[in-house]
């Protein structure tokens, strides 16, 4: 089968298309999967770049989407046939976060999904959502769920409330999307009038050009007559923090999610006490909250923006298009 392989010392010039042995058919309780399709997280860049370290030789990529091709004995959920997307903590199945690394993340502790074939236990994959095409299911398991847990599954989320959502990456735009399905209101903030633009059109209640606003908490805090928002989905991490938690109103929710600006920084404790806010740090979610994503995704017809997709000889373009910051929304891979 064809798979990229990630040499050391990591680099995009170092993610090589190889030729591997099959992996043959599933044993009990395994599944035989077809792959279609990947897309690209923040995360895989920084295995990709050598950022966060991996083996040498490691497959990439922790989304993937495809066919059941066959099943082993005693499987009961999948059937050949049936569209599966993989799940980023694979053993983490349901209840609170029991796992505070990525060690058994695909595509950076174990092999990922940038090859036609796997065989893996069925609880590595669940049921994509009917009517997907392969590159909108992929889109799902890293920035998909990560929204999906920040704002419904840690933040609560319910009809009349206000969402922050800062730029118009993969996890903000399914952000913006989820809470328009549940009846919130959303502020976007992004440096391109292009990206606001489209963002509106997929609901954006109100648009800041944080390049214009660059005290864009104060521009939020005027949006909602004084009071803030009630959850804010922070990817940018220290040089963003200050004016999220300013921008939240007292009592509201912060999921901390990205370190698009650095992974260590000074945190206002006296502001964040004196409002007395949540915030949450969290890394995707479990099995049980993307079925239930699933569940709502097919219940309301949501539909993820693909920006461009790659062939998988083409992963290093791929990469070097997500490090532009030019897109809006997810790119993906076709396998």
């Amino acid at each position: 089968m064809k798979a990229v392989v990630l040499r050391q010392p990591a680099g995009l010039d170092n993610l090589q298309l190889v030729n591997l042995n099959d992996p043959g058919a599933p044993a009990a309780g395994e599944i035989r999967v077809r792959i279609h399709a990947s897309s690209l997280n923040f995360h895989d860049l920084g295995v990709v770049t050598g950022r966060m370290p991996t083996a040498d030789g490691r497959i990439p990529m922790s989304d993937g989407a495809g066919i059941v091709e066959a099943t082993g004995e005693g499987v009961t959920e999948f059937a050949p046939g049936d569209a599966v997307v993989s799940c980023f903590f694979p053993h983490w199945l349901d209840g609170a976060p029991a796992i505070g690394d990525f060690s058994t993340t695909p595509g950076d502790g174990v092999d990922g999904y940038a090859r036609e074939y796997v065989v893996r236990p069925s609880h590595w994959f669940t049921h994509a959502p009917r009517g997907y095409t392969h590159a909108q299911a992929a889109t799902l398991t890293t920035a998909g769920l990560t929204a999906w847990r920040a704002l419904v599954v840690d933040g609560g989320l319910k009809a009349g409330d206000t969402v922050l959502v800062l730029g118009t990456g993969g996890v903000s735009i399914f952000a913006l999307q989820i809470a328009k399905y549940m009846g919130a209101q959303v502020i976007v903030t992004s440096s391109s009038d292009a990206k606001l633009a489209r963002a509106q059109a997929l609901g954006a209640d109100h648009l800041v050009n944080y390049r214009r606003e660059p005290d864009w908490a104060a521009k939020v805090l005027a949006l909602t007559e004084g009071r803030g928002v009630d959850h804010v989905v922070e990817v940018g991490g220290p040089d963003t923090l200050t004016q999220s938690i300013e921008a939240c109103r007292i009592g509201g929710h912060i999921a901390l999610i990205g370190v698009l600006t650095g992974i260590s920084g000074q945190v206002p404790t006296v502001t964040l006490m004196r409002r007395q806010q949540i915030l949450q740090g969290l890394v995707v979610g479990s099995r049980m909250h993307q079925i239930e994503m699933v569940r709502a995704i097919e219940a309301t017809g949501l539909k993820p923006v693909v920006d461009r997709t790659f062939a998988l000889d083409e992963i290093a373009d791929a990469f070097r298009h997500q490090q532009e910051a030019g897109h809006f929304g997810k790119i993906c891979l076709a396998i």
